[in-house]
């Protein structure tokens, strides 16, 4: 088992960074948009053995040090009583949106043996086949209520915010109730196999700090209090433009903490007080370049991010459909050669 990224999750010394990405498994790929021809999003994480077939895909192609489960932010909140489809160049698309105190107190305690047992089938497999760490995951409640509360993607988050500001008491009840979905959640991926997991709060960057620090943080807390006790990795990101939110995190019983491409490695370090591993943080975009500038910009973050231990190399946000396989690939070669290199260039003797 290559477990270079788990000792770098703990901060302990490795050979060389390792390296996955973000929506490793994605549109990207020929051979997944082929698969995706015949079978939805959603269908797909219904067969365990095609997610684990597509989560497997990018393991074998791009020699990353870690595979992510093939899922999506929104699978659980259907066993709560959300009733969602994704929509092609849309995204969750909810049917049944959560905007009064009525709406929420509807909300169930979400049953993972009567609902996901697919994706717990999924972790099983992946755990027997795959000779690196396997990642699974689970949404923030913040990401997840912006959709369930919006009904759709947005980029204002007027209704989130307007619930937020004016009914503060059905926000945390919200919140709350999704908090003990996705620590029940992560829990259950961690008893059938999961060896990291990762909270994904992609859009709680679009909030001002002490409104995430009133309104968010305690429950993004909370998840990670109820996990305390289960010995993996766990990892926050806190998503894009989040900078000025890391020196919040300080008390989050977490090890790693995803960082985007606005804030530099070290000085996002010094915002968490150097308390968590880090990773991230090349711009996706990045890849559109020439080969020899995508190296310059990772030779750059490689060379901050091994100044400490505990760095794992990653986009600052998920691949996106244009990206190149052949230039990740390459990517994930050069930052294994790249570190290697600096690092035996750091041991005295």
């Amino acid at each position: 088992m290559n477990d270079r990224f788990l000792s770098a999750c703990r901060g302990e010394p490795v050979d060389r960074v390792p390296v996955w990405y973000m929506r490793q498994a994605g549109r990207y790929d020929p051979d997944y948009r082929k698969i995706k021809e015949n079978y939805s999003l959603l269908e797909i994480c219904r067969q365990p053995e095609l997610a684990a077939e597509v989560t497997i895909m990018p393991v074998n192609k791009l020699g990353v040090d870690a595979a992510i489960l093939y899922s999506d932010i929104m699978n659980p909140v259907a066993s709560i009583g959300i009733d969602f489809d994704i929509v092609k160049d849309v995204g969750p698309v909810i049917h049944n949106p959560v905007r009064t105190a009525a709406d929420v107190e509807k909300l169930r305690p979400i049953d993972v043996d009567g609902d996901l047992l697919h994706v717990m089938e999924t972790i099983r497999i992946l755990r027997r086949e795959l000779k690196v760490p396997l990642i699974t995951f689970g949404g923030a409640p913040f990401t997840l209520a912006s959709y369930i509360i919006e009904g759709r993607p947005s980029k204002s988050y007027i209704r989130t915010k307007t619930m937020m500001y004016s009914e503060p008491e059905v926000w945390h009840r919200l919140m709350s109730k999704l908090s003990d979905m996705a620590a029940s959640y992560l829990r259950a991926q961690i008893e059938n196999g999961a060896q990291a997991v990762q909270l994904f709060d992609s859009w709680v960057g679009s909030l001002a700090p002490h409104d995430f620090a009133q309104f968010v943080l305690p429950h993004v807390k909370a998840i990670f209090e109820k996990l305390a006790d289960v010995n993996v990795p766990k990892i926050y990101f806190p998503g894009v433009s989040s900078g000025e939110l890391l020196p919040y995190l300080t008390e989050l019983r977490t090890d790693v903490v995803g960082l985007d491409w606005r804030v530099p490695i070290a000085e996002g370090r010094r915002r968490l007080g150097g308390k968590f591993a880090v990773q991230g943080n090349l711009d996706p975009y990045v890849l559109t370049a020439p080969q020899n500038v995508i190296h310059e910009h990772a030779a750059r973050l490689i060379d901050e991010g091994i100044k400490e231990p505990g760095y794992i190399f990653n986009l600052g946000h998920g691949l996106f459909p244009e990206a190149s396989l052949e230039k990740l690939r390459e990517l994930t070669q050069f930052v294994h050669e790249y570190s290697e290199q600096k690092l035996r260039e750091r041991v005295p003797g």
